[in-house]
């Protein structure tokens, strides 16, 4: 099995920032992406950005230029800097992991019990 533990949530302020972490750990043989997800109260799940092993990145069009995705593959571990932070930001982010196995075992999507980020005055 695959567990993710994620930290770095909490209250901030309007245009503060926050660094968000997750570390995927149990049998993994090998990662092809990592990255954030967020689900606001009454709003569907929304892709936050996503990283490849390779590191390429992908944003929502309405964190790019405030929020840095990045990742450490020796360590199975993604970080999410959220920047320039707005209200609308509010949500519960979600860590995912795309990992298999074993050599010989399909890619599954791995996800976090989530971590609060509240963005108020």
């Amino acid at each position: 099995q695959v567990q993710l533990v994620e930290s770095g949530g909490g209250l901030v302020q309007p245009g503060g920032s926050l660094r968000l972490s997750c570390a995927a750990s149990g049998s993994i043989f090998s990662t092809n992406a990592m990255g954030w997800y967020r689900q606001a109260p009454e709003k569907q799940r929304e892709l936050v950005a996503t990283i490849t092993s390779g590191d390429r990145t992908n944003y929502a069009d309405s964190v790019k230029g405030r929020f840095t995705i990045s990742g450490d593959n020796a360590k199975n571990t993604v970080y999410l800097q959220m920047n320039s932070l707005k209200p609308d930001d509010t949500a519960v982010y979600y860590c995912y992991v795309l990992a298999r196995t074993s050599a010989r075992a399909w890619y599954n999507d791995y996800w976090g019990q989530g971590t609060q980020v509240t963005v108020s005055s």
